[in-house]
């Protein structure tokens, strides 16, 4: 019998002791207007106190949260929120409006052996003080605010000169605004492709429609590649006619100017073809407008900038 008697003792001494917690809670206006909206007695609220002070301290974390990698929340992006079913709370971790847009963004953009910095590339952290880059940004200017009625860019110019993360913003922009898109380092994507048209699998088919269909198209380095008529005709020459015909916004970076470029397509190890060198051209042309940037190396300047968190290019 007193075994039953400190038994229901013991209960009453911890529903006490809940009851206070959840009241000395309550004192907190946040943790107040989220229990209120969860409609549920007290003596059901008073059971998830820990939990719900957690979601509570997650949502304060949220209120001045600048961004994903600024979060501080036990999962990234994510806060661990309670939903009422019948008289009982589940949680379960929401996604915050930064990861529901950077999720969004993702599913938007494609990739091909692209670095971190540059998939992550913004237009506000373009690097500007330099006079090099003038026409280029006004240029950009004109391109966002008349999207999609301008023509991509071919970026030639120096090694180092941030051509490839300008491109990659700009790409970026347009991929949280809903756009399709796809960066390429072509040199490497070639290879993927010929591997996989090689293994006759269907990554070929999903990389090539990929490249054909989306809405904006980088293709980085071109001219870095060892040039064969394969790569020249069937994969470059398609890719473009596909994307002229459709009227789909094409670009490129390249350290060659478009003539350099004519001369370094119109040689393989093979052969001379200056007439399907020249046809390629004319294509970039059609889909592009050629601005060149020779400008000093930024990419040391650039790694000291990211590791302070600021990745201005």
């Amino acid at each position: 019998m007193r075994n039953v008697e400190n038994l229901v003792s013991s209960k009453k001494d911890l529903a006490a002791i809940n009851r206070k917690n959840f009241k000395l809670s309550m004192i907190d206006n946040d943790f107040a207007n989220l229990a209120y909206k969860l409609d549920l007695s007290e003596d059901t609220l008073m059971k998830y106190t820990s939990k719900l002070e957690h979601t509570v301290c997650e949502l304060k974390n949220c209120k001045n949260c600048k961004g994903l990698k600024f979060c501080k929340n036990e999962v990234k992006g994510y806060v661990n929120f309670p939903s009422k079913k019948d008289e009982v709370l589940i949680f379960s971790y929401t996604p915050c409006r930064f990861k529901k847009e950077y999720d969004k963004y993702k599913s938007n953009t494609v990739f091909y052996e692209m670095p971190t910095s540059l998939m992550n590339a913004r237009m506000k952290d373009i690097y500007v003080d330099d006079n090099a880059r003038v026409e280029l940004l006004k240029y950009i200017k004109s391109f966002m605010k008349d999207f999609p009625n301008k023509k991509g860019i071919y970026l030639s110019g120096s090694f180092g000169s941030g051509k490839s993360y300008i491109i990659n913003a700009v790409l970026n922009e347009l991929s949280r605004k809903g756009y399709t898109s796809v960066s390429i380092y072509y040199p490497t994507l070639l290879k993927k492709l010929k591997d996989s048209f090689n293994n006759k699998n269907e990554s070929f088919e999903q990389m090539f429609n990929e490249l054909l269909n989306s809405d904006l198209l980088l293709i980085d380095d071109i001219g870095a590649e060892n040039n064969t008529p394969w790569a020249r005709d069937e994969v470059l020459g398609s890719i473009l006619q596909s994307r002229m015909d459709n009227k789909k916004i094409t670009f490129f970076t390249s350290n060659f100017t478009l003539q350099e470029l004519e001369s370094h397509l119109s040689e393989t190890s093979s052969s001379t073809d200056k007439i399907k060198a020249r046809r390629i051209i004319e294509r970039i042309k059609q889909l592009s407008t050629p601005i060149q940037v020779i400008s000093k190396n930024l990419r040391n300047w650039l790694y000291g900038r990211s590791s302070k968190n600021n990745n201005k290019c």
